[in-house]
Parts: structure tokens; C-alpha cells; sequence
């Protein structure tokens, strides 16, 4: 028993070791991590998320955790008897939904993830894209319409460095408005990436149900861990890159392109996968620089 909790031991003080460089790495610099998939709905992996970003924040790591929420809204459109409609993936956003998307997001879910956090001893602070003008947005100029669905035009960051710089994990809905106080719907990977951008964050996490991207959509092994934006075109055209991964990696290409030192795709279905990811050598998913 006693050699079994010397190897316990052991093992555990290898973890701290190692994860020491990385946590200095990233100390006091800012990582943003988009919060979606299974991981947002699995009580269990949500308290992993939630674990997760307060020792992050704990260790001086500024973290912003940027969400959407659709199951949520799909369950509340039901519920006053919306009909949910997508459009080549983008939600159709007619008035009556986007009262609801507002309503879900920014209330909801929202405040849900504030509480909990807090109750893993964490400090949040709630915000919308609305909140200080955060999230600029005009429609977005699409064929077919879909209705109040936002394309970004600029990011006000001092909300979330104001809650950065006093310690709190600023949370994020992903909901915009134009200068006439007209509210959108906001792609969450699209904010995340603008955001991060703007910050010059250190690191974009993008959550998922896969394992990241895989040079066969149907076998986990084929895992490719990291690419240059260079050579994204490339698997476009080879067809690794395809249907709903393409605008995730142009998420995580753009958002390298405009200063963040690097992106990743990481699988929120495992436990913990956010600190394997940053303090770690190995990595979890595909890193994108």
C-alpha cells in the first residue's frame, strides 16, 4: 500500500513538474476558450469546464470564456412553440427568435455558468455583446436571408480587460447590437476569434465534440496535431478540411492571422481537456499557428 501511494505520489508531483513551464508561459498573459458542444450540456464535464477555468485564473492565467447556448434555445423555441430553422448551418433569426436567442443567452445560460463558476470558488462576471457596446454588429448580408443574424464590424474590449484586470473571468454571450440598439445573433466561434483577436490573446480554445481535425472525418487516430494556416488551403482542396470543420478552422486562421499567437480544436468530451491542452507538452487536439 505503501509503494502504491509512493507511485500516487510520484505521479502527481510529475504532473505539477511538468505543467510548471506551461503555467509560466501563459502567466498573466490572456486565453480566450469558446464553450459549446457536449461539454456545455454533460453535468459532469461542465464542472470539469468549470474546474478547469478557475485554476487557470488561479495561477495567473487571464481567461475569457466565450459561449453560445443552442440546445438551450432550441428547448425554449419549442416551448412557446418556435419552429428552429437552419440555414447552411446558421440559425434563421426572425424577430420572435431573437427575443428568445437574447433571453436564452444572455439570461440563462449565461448567468447558469456565472453561478457555477462561483461555486468552484471562481470570481465571473456576466457580459453580453450589447454590454458596453462589446459586440458592434450590422446584419448580415446573406442569400437566403436569415433574418437578425450579426456580422461583426468592431470589438470594444474595455469591458472584458476591466474585468480581467480586477481578477474576474469575464463570461460572454455571444449577442451584438448596431448603433440604433438592434440586437443580432452572433456565431460563437466567430465572436470568440474576434475577441481574441483584439485581446492579442495567447491562445483561442475552440471546444467541440471531435477530437480535433482528423485526416479521416471517421477515424480518431488520423488526429492531426498541428498545421500552419499556410497549409489549410491545401486541405480544403484535398478534402481533410470539409462541411462543418470548415468554418471552425477558418475561425482559428483568421483569429492567427490578425495576432493570436496560436489556435486549437480540442475535444470538450474528455475530462479536463482544456489543462491538458495548455499545461502540457503533448496537447490534446490540433493547434493551429
Amino acid at each position: 500500500m505503501d509503494n502504491e501511494n509512493n507511485i500516487t505520489s510520484d505521479v502527481r508531483s510529475k504532473v505539477l513538474i511538468d505543467a510548471l513551464p506551461y503555467i509560466q508561459k501563459y502567466s498573466n498573459k490572456i486565453v480566450v476558450i469558446k464553450y459549446g458542444g457536449n461539454a456545455m450540456t454533460n453535468e459532469e464535464l461542465k464542472n470539469a469546464v468549470m474546474s478547469d477555468i478557475v485554476l487557470l485564473n488561479l495561477v495567473g492565467i487571464k481567461t475569457v470564456l466565450v459561449h453560445g447556448g443552442g440546445p438551450e434555445i432550441n428547448d425554449m423555441l419549442k416551448r412557446v412553440g418556435i419552429e428552429s430553422k437552419f440555414i447552411n448551418g446558421l440559425r434563421y433569426t426572425d424577430a420572435d427568435t431573437m427575443d428568445i436567442v437574447r433571453m436564452v443567452l444572455a439570461g440563462k445560460v449565461n448567468k447558469e455558468l456565472v453561478s457555477l463558476l462561483q461555486i468552484h470558488q471562481g470570481k465571473a462576471l456576466g457580459l453580453c455583446g450589447v454590454d458596453g457596446q462589446m459586440i458592434m454588429a450590422h446584419k448580415l448580408d446573406a442569400d437566403p436571408d436569415l433574418g437578425y443574424v450579426g456580422e461583426i464590424e468592431k470589438i470594444n474590449t474595455k469591458a472584458i480587460t476591466d474585468a480581467l484586470d480586477n481578477g474576474y473571468v469575464p463570461v460572454i454571450a455571444t449577442v451584438a447590437s448596431d448603433e440604433q440598439g438592434q440586437v443580432y445573433n452572433i456565431n460563437a466561434d466567430t465572436a470568440a476569434s474576434r475577441i481574441a483577436a483584439e485581446l492579442k490573446a495567447e491562445n483561442l480554445v475552440l471546444m467541440t465534440d471531435i477530437p480535433g481535425l482528423l485526416r479521416d472525418k471517421d477515424d480518431p487516430s488520423t488526429l492531426i496535431p498541428k498545421v500552419q494556416v499556410s497549409e489549410v488551403p491545401f486541405m480544403k482542396r484535398q478534402g481533410i478540411i470539409s462541411g462543418g470543420m470548415i468554418p471552425k478552422i477558418d475561425c482559428c486562421v483568421e483569429a492567427v492571422r490578425r495576432g493570436v499567437h496560436k489556435t486549437c480544436i480540442i475535444d470538450g468530451r474528455v475530462p479536463h481537456s482544456i489543462l491538458v491542452e495548455l499545461l502540457s507538452s503533448g496537447g490534446i487536439g490540433t493547434q493551429f499557428t
